[in-house]
């Protein structure tokens, strides 16, 4: 029995060394078959083309080295910057490009007249060229811009007088204006044209310019003097791809909420036509001669000033010394305010500001920080007024109820503003949509981007059921009412370039629901008295229809007089009115 144990056992060996030789022999044979291969000529692979470096698989790609890379670098101006992202200034679709183009003009018109102390005249013309095409023309009666600053103003991005001031004004970035003649140079080719005079005794001055986006440059194309007849004032016309519409956010609409926040302009709109046709023009007649009053500039305040621009206004000051600079530099900033500063911050008044440490100033606005200071001056801000408000809600809406508010003026990151609401009631708003929001920020109409505003925000925060309104839970209120909000500032905090929404700051936040607040007190003021009288007029119309069917049935009953009768029913309303007044 061992021995067939063991010849098994062999056996079992030997056949496993037998497959193993056979699969040994296999694999030689596809290792020799493969080597023969090897040997065949392979076609040449073709070669791929590279861009750039990396480390990539194919060994004939070209790695660009770091001297590659830097030739590749330059700058970027501005202009050519906006020229590809003119979505970010309010160029993004035609209709909302042409609407822009407007607003700009329009803007600035009336910050020229106001400035020179001129009540504006403003017109708008549109001219349809074909489908797409349209030609603005926007004229005031302003004082006019002296031939040397024509090119700058309408041929350069960033050139403007309103960014390094605090004080209100419709612009604040010296974009607008030239940034709508980039957009039609780049939808159509033409030049803005421009026609301008400074006086009655002056040259009118002809251009025709566009702007070089590679250098963000104006180039004139033509500069004459011609004959026009107007003593003073200035006309730009722009042709561009666009879109006309109506609705919300039609020209119409914002050329009818700029008369509603600008009651002292007179404006005349010539809606679309063809050229060498003649259109009804669209008249908003001022409600006010009274200019708005003439605003100050203001220095920085101290409460809104960063560590980083601190340093910066250290570097740059006249001063030469500390106490000097804070004094000088800054407002509400006393010398005697400014040496407490400074001692608390363990600096020497006399201290040369140039010569400060990063650490000195870090301790320096943080002594900034915890003295207590006087709020900004807010002779920098111009309201609209509640009485003209209430006259501008008066000529635009047909309502039974008007209410207006002007809030004191608040402070946020050192900016003084001010928040003014308005509010018309019933008549012919319609009751079954959601309140009509109008916005505005120094008096310019926000037309756009109005999820993304603080004021939005705001009035969808205020809680309108208390003040007799529906309102469903986390939306606007509904019924037959139109709201406005103004916030004027020095410094209006946009979300974006093309000045369309307001940032969610809590300091503005809470005065616009402050200011909504007093509104519907009043509102539902006037909604409880006339729900009172509507149920007098109810349970008189039951006395009236009721009592002389009370006194023939007593007459009936009793036998009375028609005489008796009579004094019945003069006795039975006098009690129920007695009873109906208690």
């Amino acid at each position: 029995m061992a021995e067939q144990e063991s010849f098994a056992f062999e056996s079992s060996a030997a056949a496993r060394r037998s497959g193993s030789r056979k699969k040994s022999a296999g694999r030689g044979a596809k290792v020799r078959r493969t080597r023969a291969d090897a040997k065949k000529p392979k076609p040449s692979p073709k070669k791929r083309r590279s861009s750039g470096g990396g480390d990539g698989d194919g060994g004939s790609r070209r790695r660009s080295t770091a001297a590659d890379l830097a030739l590749q670098q330059r700058d970027i101006s501005v202009s050519e910057f906006f020229a590809k992202n003119r979505h970010l200034l309010g160029f993004d679709n035609p209709a909302k490009a042409l609407l822009t183009t407007v607003k700009e003009g329009v803007d600035n018109a009336l910050d020229a007249c106001e400035e020179a102390g001129i009540v504006p005249d403003v017109r708008v013309e549109i001219v349809q060229l074909s489908e797409t095409r349209f030609r603005v023309a926007i004229e005031d009666n302003g004082p006019g811009i002296i031939r040397a600053q024509v090119p700058k103003i309408f041929g350069r991005l960033l050139y403007g007088s309103k960014f390094h001031r605090l004080r209100q004004s419709r612009g604040q970035q010296g974009i607008g204006i030239s940034a709508a003649g980039m957009y039609g140079l780049i939808t159509t080719g033409k030049p803005v044209v421009i026609t301008t005079r400074t006086g009655k005794k002056q040259a009118a001055h002809h251009f025709e310019l566009v702007i070089d986006t590679k250098t963000n440059q104006p180039k004139v194309k033509r500069d004459d003097e011609v004959e026009w007849d107007k003593d003073h004032g200035t006309r730009v016309e722009i042709e561009l791809e666009g879109g006309y519409r109506g609705g919300q956010h039609s020209i119409d609409a914002y050329i009818g909420q700029i008369s509603l926040a600008n009651p002292h302009v007179e404006l005349v709109f010539e809606p679309p036509h063809k050229p060498g046709t003649t259109v009804e023009p669209i008249i908003y007649p001022r409600v006010s001669r009274e200019l708005p009053p003439e605003t100050a500039e203001i220095k920085p305040h101290p409460y809104g000033v960063e560590l980083g621009v601190l340093m910066q206004m250290l570097r740059d000051t006249h001063s030469r010394n500390l106490r000097g600079c804070l004094h000088s530099d800054f407002s509400r900033v006393s010398s005697k305010v400014a040496e407490g500063i400074a001692k608390k911050a363990g600096i020497s008044p006399t201290r040369r500001p140039g010569e400060m440490s990063r650490e000195e100033a870090e301790k320096l606005h943080a002594a900034i920080q915890a003295t207590k200071l006087m709020a900004p001056p807010t002779d920098c801000i111009a309201p609209i007024g509640e009485a003209l408000l209430l006259k501008a809600l008066h000529a635009e809406v047909e309502a039974d109820f008007y209410a207006s508010v002007t809030r004191r003026p608040a402070v946020y990151r050192g900016n003084p503003f001010l928040i003014e609401t308005g509010l018309a009631y019933g008549g012919k708003l319609s009751g079954d949509d959601s309140v009509t929001v109008f916005r505005f920020a120094n008096r310019v109409p926000l037309q756009y981007q109005q999820g993304a505003c603080a004021i939005t925000k705001a009035v969808t925060a205020t809680d309108w059921r208390s003040y007799q309104l529906q309102q469903p839970r986390g939306a606007m209120p509904v019924g037959p009412m139109l709201l406005m909000v103004h916030i004027a500032s020095v410094w209006v905090p946009f979300t974006s370039e093309s000045k369309e929404a307001i940032a969610h700051y809590p300091e503005i936040i809470k005065e616009i629901r402050l200011g909504l607040q007093e509104c519907g007190r009043k509102v539902a003021t006037f909604i409880r008295k006339r729900k009172r009288e509507a149920d007098e007029a109810k349970k008189r119309a039951y006395i009236t229809q009721y009592i002389p069917q009370v006194a023939v049935g007593l007459q009936e009953i009793l036998g009375l007089s028609e005489t008796q009768t009579g004094k019945v029913v003069t006795d039975l309303k006098d009690v129920l009115e007695r009873s109906r007044k208690m």
